[in-house]
């Protein structure tokens, strides 16, 4: 492979600054916990000085360090993480300092040492994609840049290494100066395969699994998401199961409030041991707080809502095996009472919702294995579109808007069912 050589992301809208997917704007960050002086740093009368006044004064810890490393250049990392039961919200963390305030007004707590913090909150989430509202990677953070991510290949199947490609010779001996900045290439010295195991940064505690949950606060006025980053691979993988459950009792919904009675998602800490293995490779156990994605819903309220008589038993009982950690059965969608053909496809109104068999009847018109489109239906919409009026309404009108296009369709289906396999392997 030739190194220099850039390998473009996956397809998307092509627009002024590149082919890219759409992400969400951040307004501000809640952090997941605090950061104090070194021993080292601690014991230098100044650095405390700093460090003092720059939490009084609500300064982000990016800027009370930064400040510390003016003073004292000889302190090379004056700060380290500290784990605390709540999260810190600090203004100079916000676009709008006067968020910060708002957010601790609104849902702050005062546990015995008389200072208000943030230990629970409520959060809706934008998309019912839980990758867009929780990405994650491993990364390398130098002190300017991210030197090394993985991501994954653009049919799912390989996960990558990148980092930013080297800027090309201009006119003389001053580089070219890139439309949009640095572009990213494949990691050249290990064939671009990210491989943690085979990896010297990630084995040296350099790369580290480093991800967020992006949402909107109910009573906290902002167009743009909040983010709060974890680097727990407890916390993001219980907070995916979460989703998952969420989205099979809603068939395939996350997004917005729960349930009619506006209930939210909460994000709260919780004290557990966790296991890691120390500098000497051996498995330990030690308390940490690790972030929560509570659910606080009926589950019995989301079987009933905007669902029809003859699946609320069937659904019921698929929930049932989901929260019991039980492989889920496969029943039949619909009870029939009596054998009759089935309608045409097309012959569905818009206030209708279409039963199991009619979206497999349409999906083969256009060619499609019923067991691959399955597949796909239970990843897009979560395993309990079948049993949900609203999820099988949600296939039927995707169906409609391809009926032009099948093996656009057939294509689309193939990529995400290959990405999905990649990302299990």
């Amino acid at each position: 492979m030739n190194t220099t050589t850039l390998v473009p992301p996956p397809p998307s809208s092509p627009v002024l600054l590149g082919r890219s997917g759409s992400r969400l704007p951040i307004c501000g960050k809640i952090r997941a916990g605090i950061k104090v002086l070194t021993k080292h740093a601690a014991q230098q009368p100044q650095a405390q000085s700093l460090y003092d006044q720059g939490v009084a004064a609500g300064q982000s810890f990016d800027e009370i360090e930064a400040a510390i490393l003016t003073a004292i250049p000889t302190l090379k990392h004056p700060l380290v993480p500290r784990n605390v039961p709540w999260f810190t919200v600090r203004a100079q963390d916000f676009a709008n300092p006067l968020l910060a305030q708002q957010i601790l007004e609104a849902y702050g707590e005062t546990r015995g040492d008389g200072e208000r913090r943030l230990y629970r909150f409520p959060v809706v989430f934008p998309s019912d994609h839980w990758p867009t509202v929780m990405p994650h990677q491993l990364a390398v953070w130098g002190s300017r840049e991210k030197r090394y991510w993985s991501q994954y290949s653009a049919d799912g199947r390989t996960r990558q290494c990148w980092c930013p490609a080297p800027l090309p010779n201009g006119q003389g001996a001053r580089p070219v100066r890139p439309f949009g900045g640095r572009q990213p290439m494949l990691r050249a010295d290990n064939g671009g395969i990210c491989n943690p195991e085979a990896c010297p940064q990630y084995q040296a505690r350099e790369c580290n699994l480093d991800g967020r949950f992006l949402f909107f606060i109910p009573g906290i006025r902002s167009v743009s998401v909040f983010e709060l980053h974890t680097r727990s691979f407890y916390a993001l993988n219980e907070a995916i199961q979460t989703f998952e459950t969420i989205s099979f009792l809603r068939g395939g919904r996350i997004s917005g409030f729960l349930d009619r009675e506006r209930t939210p998602f909460y994000l709260s800490k919780q004290l557990r041991d966790v296991a890691h293995i120390d500098e000497d490779g051996q498995p330990v156990r030690v308390p940490q707080w690790i972030i929560k994605l509570e659910a606080p819903v009926d589950v019995t309220a989301l079987l009933r809502e905007r669902d029809d008589p003859d699946t609320c038993l069937m659904q019921a009982e698929g929930a049932t095996q989901v929260l019991a950690s039980e492989p889920v059965r496969e029943v039949p969608a619909e009870v029939p009472t009596a054998v009759a053909p089935l309608p045409k496809p097309s012959a569905i109104n818009s206030d209708e919702s279409p039963s199991h068999d009619q979206v497999l009847a349409l999906a083969e018109t256009f060619g499609l294995d019923p067991d691959r489109y399955g597949a796909y239906a239970d990843r897009r919409w979560g395993t309990g579109w079948k049993l949900n009026r609203q999820g099988r309404r949600r296939a039927w009108d995707e169906l409609e808007r391809y009926r032009q296009d099948p093996e656009g369709y057939a294509d689309k289906i193939e990529t995400e069912l290959a990405r999905a396999a990649g990302r299990r392997a």
